[in-house]
């Protein structure tokens, strides 16, 4: 898809998002790296917010907009159940023998019985 500057950018998803990220990085921080963890390391967690947001701007102007948990439940629903695609899958006939797949002569092994001298 081309630019497109009328195209809206949810700052306010993309706001949430970069929290989450963030709670879970702190959760990681103290947990995992407690020795580790340095003033640069906290500096450049906030320092993403900027970066997320410019990455999220751009391409929500390109037109790249991930589904919400809502349209996914909603695209599960509307989908056939996995049981009739299963018995879609029965009744498909089996496909025609090749040189491959045939018991012909040269499936056969040869026999491993050692001659005597």
């Amino acid at each position: 898809m081309a630019w497109d500057a009328s195209r809206p950018v949810p700052w306010g998803r993309l706001a949430r998002e970069w929290l989450v990220y963030v709670a879970v990085m702190s959760v990681v921080f103290v947990l995992f790296l407690r020795d580790t963890v340095t003033t640069g390391s906290i500096v450049g967690l906030f320092a993403s917010l900027p970066m997320y947001l410019i990455a999220g701007y751009v391409l929500a102007k390109f037109g790249y907009q991930r589904k919400t948990l809502r349209d996914l439940k909603t695209a599960a629903r509307a989908t056939p159940t996995s049981s009739s695609s299963t018995s879609a899958s029965r009744t498909r006939s089996k496909p025609a023998r090749t040189s491959r797949t045939s018991t012909g002569p040269s499936q056969h092994r040869p026999n491993n019985k050692r001659k005597r001298r």
